[in-house]
């Protein structure tokens, strides 16, 4: 008996939040293939493929990952700059450390992309993700 309630112990300890992802309207990037590994051990790490979905190369984008509580509160926001230059239609992987403080097995991860800059540009796509992951998590559609 006590054997199965350590081993039970032992996987929700090992249990990885879920990931889903935000994405803005007219994004010239997309994620995709997101996990989450080292379950179990902090801080986490977040691979992702970054699409860029234009015809025109990238310069640089940014990545950002929103921690929901179990009751769909905002716990913590990381940004971390994406991969640079990433060509047009070309699919670039990469990870991101997480840590922003603890994150639960049973807390929800969203990731998107907030900004990026074309080549040779000195204008920046921009978009509030925050309100996107905000309404996505109220609405139901994250992972659990």
């Amino acid at each position: 008996m006590y054997l199965g309630a350590a081993v039970t112990a032992m996987l929700v300890a090992s249990a990885v939040p879920a990931v889903s992802v935000v994405e803005a309207p007219a994004s010239p990037v997309r994620l995709d293939h997101l996990k989450v590994l080292n379950g179990g051990d902090s801080p986490l790490v977040l691979l992702y493929a970054a699409t860029n979905v234009t015809d025109a190369p990238l310069d640089q984008f940014t990545v950002t990952v929103f921690v929901f509580d179990k009751d769909g509160q905002l716990k913590a926001r990381q940004v971390a700059p994406g991969r640079r230059t990433l060509n047009a239609h070309e699919t670039k992987y990469s990870t991101m450390v997480l840590d922003v403080g603890a994150i639960d097995a049973a807390d929800s991860l969203l990731a998107g992309v907030d900004q990026a800059q074309r080549v040779n540009s000195d204008e920046w796509w921009r978009a509030d993700i925050r309100t996107l992951a905000e309404q996505q998590v109220k609405g139901g559609g994250v992972k659990r």
